[in-house]
């Protein structure tokens, strides 16, 4: 596995200057006060104020300081060191209270020995995780008797339709198979065709049974599953934007799931899971 995640670390590292200066995640609107947290986050979490919140694959802390400017006690994990080099760079600047640390998934609790009131992850980040057993032992390893695991993720049923073409046309698989999926292209999501060197990444399918499976099998109690036909990015082409921001299938056509949220919990001590 390690040459698919070597080539993925470099794919983000090369990334983070570009998506620093993209429109796509608005550097400028944050540091004037805008969150980069969108309405399905802050409704699924709810209140964080004086609450310890570690933000798996962090990215450059956008998120993780959104949390912070609600009140949290923030810490971000990120394996870029460009991400981690930036985030704290902005942490600096906007005098801001979080810590940052540039480590693997499976290094998180070597890193991090503390644990937190909330694990809080989003947006695309399992497609990168060889390995879902591993991640989920870990959100339960952090978290505190009682405390929560918040993960707002794109569907995966959206992720199967193919992102460079305007009709719907499946290119994706659902389900996880024996090798990663390999991409080849320009950019990314958020600065689509902008000549970089590294071009391929690779990525593992999460269908959502394996997801909640591996948060069961590590002891967490799920509390709520929920779906969502909208979001706040055109993930597909053929998405229109509604008034309230958000984007979805066209009105009269049939809705597809585009976001999906879970909450789940570590039990306290003695109490048994339901």
């Amino acid at each position: 596995m390690n040459r698919y995640v070597e080539a993925n670390r470099a794919w983000w590292d090369e990334l983070v200057p570009l998506h620093a200066a993209s429109e796509f995640y608005d550097l400028a609107g944050f540091r004037a006060g805008r969150s980069s947290l969108d309405q399905i986050e802050r409704s699924e979490v709810g209140d964080v104020a004086n609450s310890s919140l570690l933000h798996l694959q962090c990215h450059f802390g956008l998120d993780t300081l959104s949390w912070a400017r609600l009140g949290a006690h923030v810490t971000g994990v990120d394996f870029s060191i460009p991400a981690i080099d930036l985030a704290r760079a902005l942490t600096a600047e906007l005098n801001l209270e979080a810590r940052f640390v540039c480590c693997d998934l499976e290094s998180v609790a070597a890193r991090l020995p503390d644990q937190f009131d909330i694990v809080f992850s989003s947006y695309g980040a399992l497609a990168w995780l060889p390995d879902l057993r591993q991640w989920a032992g870990v959100i339960a390893s952090r978290l505190v008797p009682g405390g929560r695991f918040h993960l707002i993720e794109l569907h995966p049923v959206a992720g199967m339709f193919d992102d460079e073409v305007d009709d719907l046309r499946v290119r994706y698989p659902y389900f996880r198979g024996a090798e990663p999926v390999r991409v080849e292209r320009p950019g990314s999501y958020a600065v689509p065709g902008a000549p970089t060197a590294n071009q391929v990444n690779w990525s593992w399918p999460a269908p959502i049974s394996a997801v909640l499976t591996a948060l069961r099998d590590a002891g967490l109690s799920i509390e709520s599953f929920h779906e969502y036909s909208s979001c706040d990015e055109q993930l597909l082409a053929h998405l229109v934007l509604g008034d309230d921001g958000r984007w979805r299938n066209p009105p009269g056509e049939p809705q597809l799931p585009l976001v999906y949220a879970v909450q789940a919990r570590q039990p306290h001590a003695g109490v048994e899971r339901a």
